[in-house]
């Protein structure tokens, strides 16, 4: 059965540019599809045509007659005396609108007649089927899961930030279990906690998913198959994201053969036809007719376009040498606002080329800790400290500028005292070409602000690196350019990040915040989330399951090798590291061997080092082993 069916969709907002084009698809029952394309594709226009809200200019976009269509796009307006209770309470109204009816019916009862008994017998299973008496614990359920708090709930919904009314509204549409979910970038506010809830959600959901998503790793774990709008059109691909990145590819490839083809046969074709028109003016006027008919084969071998794909960035980062060890180092680190600590008695060092991704909840304190870093706000206790080479890039979350009214052209010459050849040439290299560098930057996009930001910052002496958020909001060719930006880049990383494919692709460090302490976890995040598994099974004392990731593109290494080095060369310090650490242990358990409170502690503290040893040595063997394998 078909749940959702678009033929032949057109639609233009500005005359002669087609948004849609003749765009035509469908969604069987129960599947779960992904829609794809660059921002201003078209993807939210299809929506907001599903839902009613536009009409199309040609063709039809239907959903099955009698299903529930659920949206999550954008947050409805409710009266401002709602609590989020009240919003939530929304989801139910067709039940109160039953039990209202069937305490009219019970009342009644004495001199109901046989249809009244029979519509109360087949509203009772309905009200029994739609969830009726278990609506306060499925109510608790999902606001457990996206995390909305009983204070939150008593809160009035008009107070709440766009992510909290985000996420309300997707608690609300759960609650109304909806046979259809239309998904518009639905993680985007989310926490990495609520989003492994939702992706759990939904893997369990029987109804048909559409989902609009730029998060690579929840397109991997829910959808199946893959619709891309391009150039108005749809592109269909069987498969998860990392499939569609694997087929695009090929496909890619496949064109470009084909074209290749069809110009060395035009170009053979052409000397050819040059010669017999050569020859024709002897006086041979079949030769004259051959290169005629030779010239009218050349018109129709010519079908295929060459294949374009968007520029990859082709500059480095103008990175400061680094000397010596010591990047950062935290002692007793805290940090707390009107009497609520945030964290406290952070103990962290960093070192030379390590890349690290800072992560935790909304609301524990990431930002603060890089405006920590930043210098934009003093800790209430501890001490931190930077290496004395060390220079530090920061790309906001916002990018912002001092003067948007400015062009693209303009802020470079003001902001990096260059030429205005320099200017463009550095543009150019960004992707910024031709009447583009006379935008104002109050017209970019956030995906284009971030660029022109980064090419400020890769211009300058850097050998730090702080990235809050890179890719929240960004279209997945953005998303793409920025990491091959900082794949490029081989100094020291610290990021904030919910963009699991993204931690997955840099992270070889993860600091977890919770709890009012940061976690020092060393190694990639896919090991972390093996070591939380096992801790949690630990915990339950059954074993850790098997966590099944995603297949995943294979990460890009750009320049070669120099990738794989700097993480061997972090690796072994690592190690040097763990076992400086171990031989001081032993010289403390010598010193403490008459305290047993205090060998115990201490004979603990190997035990756990021991492990981590032993994990630090593993990640440094299959390093190594990879990088022997690259050099080979």
């Amino acid at each position: 059965m078909i749940d959702i069916s678009v033929s032949g969709l057109s639609k233009e907002f500005e005359v002669g540019k087609k948004i849609l084009d003749g765009l035509t698809f469908q969604v069987d029952q129960g599947e779960r599809v992904g829609l794809l394309g660059r921002n201003g594709a078209g993807k939210t226009t299809l929506f907001r045509i599903l839902t009613g809200e536009l009409e199309p200019d040609e063709g039809e976009a239907r959903v099955a007659p009698g299903k529930g269509v659920g949206l999550i796009s954008q947050i409805p307006v409710y009266p401002p005396e709602y609590t989020v209770e009240d919003v939530l309470g929304t989801a139910f109204d067709h039940l109160r609108a039953m039990e209202e009816e069937l305490t009219r019916l019970a009342e009644d009862m004495e001199h109901a007649d046989a249809a009244a008994l029979r519509r109360y017998d087949a509203l009772s299973a309905a009200f029994e089927s739609g969830g009726g008496y278990d609506r306060e614990i499925n109510l608790n359920k999902v606001c457990n899961g996206l995390e909305l708090s009983p204070a939150m709930r008593r809160q009035m919904f008009s107070a709440l930030s766009g992510g909290e009314k985000t996420r309300v509204n997707l608690a609300r549409l759960i609650l109304r279990d909806t046979e259809i979910l239309l998904l518009d970038e639905p993680t985007n506010h989310l926490d990495l906690h609520a989003t492994e809830w939702l992706e759990d959600y939904l893997s369990h959901y029987k109804g048909t998913v559409l989902a609009i998503s730029h998060d690579r790793w929840f397109l991997d774990r829910v959808v199946t198959r893959c619709v891309e709008i391009q150039d108005g059109r749809a592109e269909f691909y069987s498969g998860n994201y990392s499939f569609y990145v694997e087929e695009k590819e090929r496909r890619f490839q496949e064109k470009l053969k084909q074209y290749e083809k069809e110009q060395a046969k035009v170009e053979q074709l052409q000397a050819a036809a040059e010669k017999l028109r050569l020859w024709a003016f002897l006086g041979n006027d079949k030769l004259y007719k051959r290169a005629f008919s030779m010239e009218k084969r050349i018109g129709r071998l010519q079908t295929t376009d060459r294949p374009t794909k968007e520029r990859k960035l082709s500059v480095g980062f103008g990175e400061r040498e680094f000397r010596g060890d010591e990047v950062l180092v935290t002692k007793d680190l805290g940090m707390a606002f009107d009497g609520r600590t945030l964290f406290s008695g952070v103990d962290l060092e960093v070192t030379g080329g390590e890349r690290i991704a800072l992560l935790g909840d909304n609301g524990t304190g990431k930002s603060t800790f890089v405006k920590l870093l930043l210098g934009e706000l003093e800790p209430t206790e501890g001490k931190l400290r930077f290496g004395p080479t060390v220079r530090v890039g920061y790309l906001p979350q916002m990018v912002t500028f001092d003067h948007p009214e400015r062009n693209l052209v303009d802020t470079l010459l003001w902001e990096l005292n260059c030429t205005p050849q320099e200017a463009r040439d550095r543009l150019a290299a960004f992707n910024f070409r031709g009447e583009d560098v006379l935008k104002e930057v109050s017209t970019l996009s956030g995906g284009e602000r971030s660029r022109l930001k980064l090419c400020m910052l890769m211009s300058q002496q850097i050998n730090l690196l702080i990235l809050d958020e890179p890719t929240n909001h960004l279209d997945v060719d953005s998303r793409d350019w920025i990491e091959g930006a900082v794949s490029r880049y081989e100094g020291n990383l610290l990021f904030v990040s919910h963009d699991r494919y993204f931690i997955n692709q840099f992270a070889g460090r993860v600091w977890m915040l919770e709890n009012q302490k940061i976690s020092d976890f060393r190694g990639t995040y896919q090991e972390y989330l093996a070591w939380k598994d096992r801790q949690k099974a630990f915990a339950k004392g059954t074993p850790p399951p098997a966590r099944e990731e995603p297949k995943k593109e294979k990460p890009r290494r750009s320049g070669g090798t120099k990738e794989l080095e700097k993480q061997v060369n972090a690796a072994e310090r690592a190690v040097a590291r763990a076992e400086e650490r171990q031989y001081e242990l032993a010289q403390r358990a010598e010193e403490v061997a008459s305290n047993y409170l205090e060998l115990q502690k201490v004979c603990e503290e190997q035990k756990a080092l021991e492990e981590e040893i032993a994990h630090l040595y593993t990640r440094w063997e299959a390093l190594a082993a990879e990088l022997e394998e690259a050099r080979g």
